[in-house]
């Protein structure tokens, strides 16, 4: 979800910024560009930016100041790591918010509910699932696209929501009765289409996934 900067403070819009800044510096040192190069993904992850910036264009406003769209990032980071979607989805960001009109502000805000937060949260589902569960393709497929995408929208979501709240803009209850009790059916399309994604890219593209390998989730299973 994608929130207007102008609702909130001078110096929480700083403090994000300031945010947004070191963690961009963090994905920068260690981004693995040699992956990139060496297997020549570069197109790949290029191609990917074009399709988040396609895919955050046809968005919907639901509430004033909030617009509503596909995050797929899940799929991102399970192909490219952390660092690499989070420099794949700023870059991606900026593009729709410049476009949009949304200025600094809205960049820095929504840095957090459209990047940050659901790239990391699927990062770490990303090492839980594998930590905890059989390396089978099935597991991955569902648990690391399907589950974890709803889940991380879903996150997301309600971090949307209280920034919302804490911006003053709208109060908790008022937000319970509008927005979040249709949370279920706005996420399940974002759990379906990741799902269906990266089922298709470890079928046909395998290689393009850094996460998976038919060493670990195919043979011998």
């Amino acid at each position: 979800m994608e929130l207007d900067g102008g609702l909130f403070s001078t110096p929480l819009l700083f403090w994000l910024a300031g945010l947004c800044g070191a963690v961009l510096i963090a994905a920068l040192k260690l981004a693995t560009w040699q992956r990139l190069t060496q297997q020549n993904l570069i197109h790949v992850f290029l191609g990917a930016i074009v399709c988040l910036i396609a895919l955050w264009h046809m968005r919907g406003q639901i509430q004033p100041g909030l617009s509503f769209h596909l995050l797929g990032v899940t799929v991102i980071t399970l192909m490219f790591g952390w660092s690499l979607a989070i420099l794949a989805a700023s870059i991606a960001l900026f593009a729709v918010s410049m476009n949009a009109g949304y200025g600094w502000e809205g960049y820095v805000v929504s840095f957090l509910t459209v990047v940050l937060v659901p790239i990391t949260l699927s990062q770490i589902a990303l090492v839980l699932v594998r930590s905890w569960l059989p390396r089978q393709f099935f597991i991955y497929v569902l648990g690391n696209g399907f589950f974890t995408a709803w889940l991380v929208g879903y996150i997301s979501g309600y971090l949307a929501m209280q920034l919302l709240v804490l911006s003053g803009a709208y109060t908790m209850a008022e937000l319970q009765v509008t927005i979040i009790p249709f949370f279920p059916l706005m996420f399940f399309p974002e759990a379906l289409i990741n799902g269906w994604v990266i089922t298709m890219l470890v079928v046909f593209f395998p290689a393009w996934v850094y996460s998976f390998s038919d060493e670990q989730y195919l043979h011998g299973k």
